[in-house]
């Protein structure tokens, strides 16, 4: 095969590889609803030991925020909640967990569930897991201004809330770091 022969058949394939799970289609979501939260008051940079970060809601979905973002991975203490709001504003899906007790079921999911996010120009799976004691489910999943949450993890759910992603969110599409 001639060299420009071999760049066009390896153009062909990178389409493939670069596919991530199919995400579930209309039909299969319908029966799932992921409202928009009002509009917060406030996107603001805040201190992260700030009073004022997010929107008021548990867990909150938007509002004033740290500066930095956390890296997109699984957690096993829990961050400071004022820096994954701030991942939201990039597009980033966040999942929680609350299980004093532990859960490791429940986290395997979340982290199986995490996989399934966009990835970013980076490379970098545009998600993270966490645990948040707040929460008062045991279970929620949060993009820019939307939730769910329940007390078991849905995957058919969740797989309809990614396709959401970056959807409405100030800074979409954002990388993660890792």
């Amino acid at each position: 095969m001639s060299p420009p022969l071999r760049l066009v058949h390896l153009l062909l394939w990178i389409p493939l590889f670069a596919c991530g799970p199919s995400l579930p289609d209309d039909a299969e979501c319908a029966p799932h609803d992921f409202p928009l939260a009002p509009a917060p008051a406030s996107t603001q940079h805040v201190s992260c030991s700030s009073t004022q970060c997010g929107d008021g809601l548990n867990p909150p979905t938007s509002g004033p925020h740290c500066a930095n973002t956390l890296s997109c991975r699984a957690y096993d203490t829990e961050p400071n909640r004022c820096m994954w709001v701030h991942n939201l504003e990039h597009g980033h899906a966040v999942f929680l967990y609350n299980c004093p007790e532990g859960c490791p079921e429940i986290v395997a999911t979340l982290t199986e569930l995490q996989k399934e996010a966009r990835v970013g120009s980076n490379g970098v799976v545009r998600a993270l897991v966490a645990p948040d004691s707040r929460i008062p489910t045991r279970v929620a999943a949060l993009l820019w201004r939307r939730s769910w949450s329940a007390d078991a993890p849905d995957p058919a759910a969740l797989r309809c809330l990614l396709r959401l992603q970056d959807q409405g969110a100030p800074e979409p599409e954002l990388p993660c770091l890792p």
